[in-house]
C-alpha cells in the first residue's frame, strides 16, 4: 500500500472548497502549520480566524458565525478540541443544531512523540453521545477530502476524526464514499471485520493473513460512526454470523461499543473488540510500533477472528 498524508489532502480541499464557497470560513486555536489550515490562511486571510490557544473560545466564535449564515470549520487537536471544549461543543453547538463542522486531527496515537497528554482515545465517545452530532472516521487520505465534502454538504454538526502523519491508501480516487453508509472493502461469509479510521488497512492485512488458512473474512470500513449504517451491520450479523471491531480509539464508548449496540437490539450476535483497552497513551518514536504496543496489529485483529468464530461455532 502506498502511504499518504490525510492532512495534507485535507489542507489542500479546504482550499479548493473554499474557492467555491465565499461563506466558509476557518477557525484555528494556533496551530494551523500542523492541522494544514495555513494553505486556507494563506489563500483567504480574511476568511481565517487564529483565536489563540482557545479551543473552547474557537467553538464559541464557531457557533456565532453559524448563526449568522456562516459556514465554519474550527480545527484542532483532538485531544483539546474535543475534551476542552465539550460544553461549548455540547451546548453552543450541538443543542441549537448549528450548522459547525468540527475537525479534529492528531487523533488516536498519531500523535506519538507528544505521550498521553496529546493522545485521544475518548473523543469518538464524547461525540456520538451528543444528539444531533455527525461522526466521521475516514479511512485514509482519499476519504478524507471526501468526508469533508460529505460533512460540508450536510447541514448541521459534525465531527470529522484525521489522524496525524501518513498511513496506507486504502481507496481509489474514484472509490464511492457516501455519508452515512459503509464501504465493503472485501467479502467474505465466515466473520466480518468491522473497522475504521487506519485500522481499515490493518484489517485488510488480517483478512489476507486468514485467507491463507482457509478463512473467508469481510472488510467493513465504517467511516461514518453516527448516523452508524445499520442495515450494513445487521447484514454482515446475518450472512456471517461472527463481527470483529477495529478502532483507533478505546474499546469503550466507540465503534465497538455503536456496532453492539446495534446487534444487542436486534440480532445478538459474537462480538470482539479490537482497540485501545482502557489506559492512557504513552510516547514513542515510532508510530507504528506504538500501534502494535497498544494490539492495533493485523495479527491481534485475526486472533480476535478466530476467537469470534469459536463464539460462533
Amino acid at each position: 500500500m502506498i502511504n499518504l498524508a490525510p492532512l495534507e489532502y485535507f489542507g489542500k480541499a479546504l482550499v479548493e472548497l473554499g474557492e467555491g464557497n465565499e461563506d466558509l470560513v476557518v477557525l484555528d486555536p494556533d496551530v494551523s502549520p500542523s492541522t494544514k489550515t495555513h494553505y486556507f490562511a494563506e489563500r483567504f486571510p480574511d476568511r481565517f480566524l487564529k483565536v489563540g490557544i482557545s479551543e473552547q473560545d474557537m467553538i464559541g466564535i464557531a457557533a456565532g458565525l453559524a448563526a449568522s449564515g456562516k459556514v465554519p470549520v474550527a480545527c484542532g487537536f483532538a485531544f483539546f478540541t474535543a475534551g476542552r471544549a465539550w460544553d461549548q461543543i455540547a451546548n453552543s453547538v450541538a443543542l441549537p443544531n448549528l450548522n459547525v463542522k468540527i475537525v479534529a486531527t492528531h487523533s488516536g496515537l498519531s500523535p506519538y512523540a507528544d505521550g498521553g497528554s496529546h493522545q485521544s482515545f475518548g473523543d469518538v465517545a464524547l461525540m456520538r453521545v451528543l444528539p444531533n452530532m455527525n461522526v466521521v472516521v475516514p479511512a485514509d487520505a482519499i476519504d478524507t477530502v471526501k468526508a469533508l465534502e460529505a460533512i460540508l454538504r450536510i447541514r448541521g454538526p459534525a465531527y470529522l476524526r484525521l489522524g496525524r502523519g501518513t498511513t496506507p491508501q486504502v481507496h481509489e480516487e474514484d472509490s464511492n464514499f457516501t455519508f452515512g453508509k459503509a464501504s465493503l472493502i472485501r467479502d467474505g461469509a465466515d466473520a466480518t471485520i468491522i473497522a475504521n479510521g487506519v485500522m481499515v488497512a490493518v484489517s485488510i492485512e488480517a483478512a489476507g493473513s486468514l485467507a491463507e488458512d482457509g478463512v473467508d473474512v469481510r472488510v467493513v470500513d465504517m467511516h461514518t460512526v453516527k448516523p452508524i449504517d445499520e442495515k450494513s451491520i445487521l447484514g454482515a450479523a446475518r450472512e456471517t454470523g461472527a463481527i470483529v471491531t477495529a478502532e483507533e480509539h478505546s474499546v469503550l464508548g466507540g465503534l465497538g461499543g455503536a456496532v453492539s449496540e446495534v446487534l444487542s437490539q436486534r440480532i445478538p450476535t459474537p462480538v470482539q473488540m479490537v482497540g485501545i483497552s482502557d489506559r492512557f497513551g504513552e510516547s514513542s518514536r515510532d508510530y507504528w510500533s506504538l500501534l502494535a504496543r497498544h494490539g492495533l496489529t493485523a495479527e491481534r485483529v485475526a486472533e480476535a477472528v478466530h476467537r469470534a468464530l469459536e463464539m460462533k461455532g
